[in-house]
């Protein structure tokens, strides 16, 4: 039985970690400041912004959130970054997505000043990550499982790594997080994705495996690697008549299954989803850290 890598105990620890850098901060006059920018109603992305804000809240974050409306323009949505870009008082700013099919999100993703981009998804900070330059921010989620696999002693370095996935949010920068000549890297890196052939056969070679291909219950037991570490990033809402809501959600991991065969599980819930709410809060105060020490120099 796979022993539990819990995401919520040690995103906890890093939110204690991101508070003293956060009352130093305000020993110093400055309060970090988070910018969420939401467009239209998904529910989904509404109680993440909801998440995020409360978590902020509590750790002395301030943070506003601009809900805008299903019709609202590209021109109108790049007009409001421009303006977050130039407020001083803002350190980090969020654009939630997905955003309207109208919406260009690479455009917008690339409005939001690098120094501000605290989701890791602008052009240089995806080159910096590519480039092994640890000036840049990092996507949330993939730094997050980053943080779960180091601090749950998961030896990384030569280990076989298979990502199911190859998505920007999450598949690439978890496989340029991890291949990274650094310490906590220099892993033999595989990305699977919808055309490859043999997953399979491929899982089966993982000493990690990381799941985020956005199917529900995809990794079976016989996937998987006896021993191996397993994260579960996928969140699928599946049919369930036996639920209240005749649904369910589940991960990319046939968790029950699975936790069998593998040495270190995630839950799902429980596991990834804290952390990158973690590693958001550790990137705003990083993004007014480097504001406070800008200022200091001139």
């Amino acid at each position: 039985m796979g022993t539990l890598i819990d995401g919520r105990a040690i995103a906890e620890e890093i939110h204690r970690e991101t508070a003293t850098r956060i009352a130093t901060l305000k020993a110093h006059g400055v309060q970090p400041g988070l910018a969420f920018v939401r467009v239209g109603e998904d529910p989904a992305s509404k109680v993440y912004v909801g998440m995020k804000e409360r978590t902020g809240t509590r750790l002395g974050i301030r943070s506003e959130t601009h809900a805008l409306a299903e019709t609202t323009s590209e021109a109108q949505l790049l007009q409001l970054i421009s303006r977050l870009n130039d407020d001083a008082s803002i350190h980090g700013i969020l654009v939630q997505a997905p955003l309207p099919r109208h919406i260009n999100a690479t455009r917008i993703f690339a409005a939001v000043n690098p120094g501000k981009d605290v989701d890791g998804f602008h052009p240089i900070n995806a080159g910096k990550l590519m480039l092994g330059d640890e000036d840049g921010f990092v996507p949330c989620t993939p730094a997050g499982i980053h943080e779960l696999l180091i601090r749950s002693a998961v030896p990384i370095q030569g280990a076989e790594v298979v990502v199911l996935g190859r998505g920007n949010i999450v598949g690439k920068p978890m496989a340029a997080i991890l291949c990274q000549k650094s310490r906590h890297a220099n892993a033999t890196v595989t990305i699977c994705h919808s055309q490859s052939r043999n997953i399979a056969g491929h899982c089966r070679r993982a000493d990690i495996l990381i799941a985020a291909m956005g199917v529900p219950l995809f990794v079976k037991a016989d996937m998987v690697k006896p021993g191996a570490v397993v994260i579960d990033v996928g969140v699928n809402r599946i049919e369930d008549p036996t639920a209240p809501s005749r649904s369910r959600l589940v991960g990319d991991v046939d968790f029950e299954n699975v936790r069998a065969v593998a040495g270190q599980i995630t839950p799902n819930p429980g596991g990834v989803g804290p952390m990158t709410i973690a590693m958001l809060m550790r990137n705003t105060v990083r993004a007014a850290e480097l504001v406070c020490r800008a200022s200091a120099s001139d």
